[in-house]
């Protein structure tokens, strides 16, 4: 005589090995039909499996079996990343995923990646070489090989801020993974890293920065109405070389920014700035109108002497055939000007916090600050803001030694 182990319509659950089975039909994502499997000790356990099977299976398509972290990551990457995130950010999110985590993480089940897994792997990743490890000698022609295909190992060990990203990465792609009910916790969320120690950067004084823009105006340098904008609007690099006619009204004093200029993946692209927050229309001081003036007056000058090879770009900033200008090649007219004037060479970033350090000096409210620089929050503005230049603390030390005489 059988035992009888089912429930009235419960036709699927049945025994299996030292346990209980259960199947569901249930249509896989390419659209074809099969049985669904779980597993259990109890026919309890399986059954709320069963039920939980069932709901998936009729609320859409359901994986028959659970990817490698390598297949998941090239899928979270091509369905999720790539429609819905700025181009910058999944060229990023790629590279990390190309570069560590498939060649580390890649053939483990995406269900069966533990803490420990991903803490000694990560902690792998911070003391190993990267030229090593991904062949960048050994790439080059045998002539031009000088580290480590030679036996001389560079270190290029990866800094603090990216085995941050790396992880930052993984868990980004493991929070989709359990949203789809792939997995039931972060792992990555669980590793510990040690604290990144952010980079302090550097501004101008308000003399250095007047050499500078003195120095670029004698030399008729064709940038110089982009130093301006950068230094006296706080501009990013991107977002000056993006600029469109359109964007500039020297009647109103206006000056409208919404476009940016990126170099992304081997494309230079004219998009959108990155959030709405950058969006703004801000007036143009005297030196600004007056810059944009010669500026639109050399557009003028290099259209006419072009010709037919004119490019008949919108840009406010172009070469002289009315190509957009590389970001790189920006960056370095920036530099030889610093060489030119005779200032500290400081990034074309910390040119905005130049802006920033300035504005501060002129006891600006940190909310006005904040409007200029175009921050999404008061406390990105607050930490420049408690950044002041070297003469504004030695300015307020004296009056509080003062008070305390």
């Amino acid at each position: 005589m059988t035992t009888r182990t089912r429930a009235n319509g419960e036709g699927s659950i049945f025994p299996y090995r030292n346990g209980f089975a259960a199947y569901v039909w249930v249509t896989k994502p390419d659209g074809k039909r099969t049985r669904k499997y779980v597993y259990g000790q109890t026919r309890e356990t399986v059954h709320d499996k069963w039920i939980k099977l069932h709901q998936q299976a009729k609320t859409g398509p359901v994986a028959t079996r659970v990817p490698t972290i390598g297949d998941y990551l090239t899928y979270w990457h091509r369905e999720v990343v790539t429609p819905n995130l700025a181009p910058l950010t999944r060229a990023t999110y790629g590279t990390m995923i190309r570069l560590y985590l498939v060649p580390g993480l890649g053939s483990k089940r995406l269900d069966r990646l533990q803490v420990r897994d991903v803490q000694t792997w990560i902690n792998t990743v911070s003391e190993t070489c990267q030229c090593c490890a991904q062949g960048k000698d050994a790439r080059r022609a045998a002539g031009r090989r000088r580290c480590c295909a030679l036996g001389r190992c560079c270190q290029d060990i990866p800094s603090a801020r990216t085995v941050k990203d790396i992880r930052g990465v993984l868990r980004s792609a493991l929070n989709h993974a359990a949203t789809e009910e792939l997995v039931t916790r972060n792992v990555a969320a669980l590793v510990k890293l040690p604290p990144v120690r952010r980079r302090k950067g550097r501004a101008w004084s308000s003399d250095e920065a007047r050499r500078f823009l003195e120095s670029a105006r004698a030399d008729h340098d064709p940038l110089y109405p982009a130093y301006v904008l950068i230094l006296v609007l706080g501009l990013r690099k991107g977002e000056v070389l993006g600029l469109i006619e359109d964007d500039v009204d020297l009647a109103a004093g206006e000056l409208s920014i919404g476009w940016q200029l990126q170099r992304v993946g081997g494309q230079l692209l004219h998009r959108e700035t990155k959030t709405q927050t950058s969006d703004a229309t801000l007036p143009l001081p005297h030196i600004c109108a007056t810059a944009l003036e010669l500026r639109q007056a050399a557009r003028q000058h290099d259209r006419d002497r072009a010709g037919a090879a004119w490019q008949g770009s919108t840009l406010v900033f172009t070469t002289r055939y009315g190509t957009p200008i590389e970001p790189r090649n920006f960056n370095r007219s920036w530099d030889a000007r610093c060489a030119k004037a005779g200032v500290r060479k400081i990034t074309v970033h910390d040119a905005r916090r130049t802006c920033a350090t300035l504005l501060v000096d002129l006891d600006v409210h940190p909310r006005v600050i904040m409007q200029v620089l175009r921050h999404a929050e008061i406390s990105v503005t607050m930490e420049i803001y408690s950044q002041a230049s070297s003469a504004a603390t030695r300015a307020a030390l004296k009056r509080l030694g003062d008070s305390l005489r």
